[in-house]
């Protein structure tokens, strides 16, 4: 009889357990909002320490808590641009004689094709 019980099924896939007389974890519910107006609800345990943002499950843009406190933004450095970086490595003026010395050369090479 253990053979035909067996026969058909994967062992460990499925659990055949049901949850009659079992006693769930203490759980609270947090509700969270996210900027597009839609509100949901996540079950965590009651000693867990709740997240001030969680990932909307309809749009995946970050939502905040509902009853708490707004998270506080990093501080940042601006990004640097390549400008920025160029003018750690050359002054103005070196950037100017640069320049004057390329357009001379670009204009070299248009009075040869004329």
């Amino acid at each position: 009889m253990g053979e035909r019980a067996l026969r058909g099924t994967r062992l460990g896939a499925t659990s055949y357990e049901n949850d009659r007389n079992t006693d769930l974890a203490p759980r609270q519910d947090v509700s969270y909002t996210c900027p597009k107006g839609h509100r949901f609800e996540v079950p965590l345990a009651a000693e867990a320490e709740i997240p001030a943002t969680w990932e909307c499950r309809m749009c995946g843009v970050t939502a905040v808590r509902v009853d708490g406190e707004q998270p506080e933004s990093k501080k940042t450095k601006p990004p640097r641009t390549h400008w920025d970086m160029l003018l750690e490595r050359r002054s103005i003026e070196d950037l100017e004689e640069v320049l004057n010395e390329r357009l001379a050369v670009l204009r070299a090479q248009r009075r040869k094709s004329a």
